[in-house]
């Protein structure tokens, strides 16, 4: 699945342009004839180092669990447990 989201994100890179361009012109039947994964809407935020879709935290790019697994460790600098 990590694989499938990396060449979603290269397709979507490559056909940037022309679709910025085809949008502008207003030619969509053009735009019909782009493959769909390179639309950016298909896009999916997917933990680093599992690939898990749900659960994933935007500021460190990984999922909740492995969050709160680093977190604990103390491998992720100025995050702590909180305890009041």
């Amino acid at each position: 699945m990590k694989a499938r989201e990396l060449k979603r994100e290269r397709m979507v890179a490559k056909y940037a342009q022309k679709r910025a361009e085809l949008k502008k012109a207003g030619d969509y039947d053009a735009l019909q004839r782009i493959p769909k994964n390179a639309s950016p809407v298909r896009l999916h935020n997917r933990c680093k180092l599992t690939g898990r879709p749900k659960g994933y935290m935007r500021t460190f790019g990984i999922s909740r669990i492995n969050f709160r697994e680093m977190a604990l460790q103390g491998l992720i600098p100025g995050v702590k447990k909180a305890s009041w």
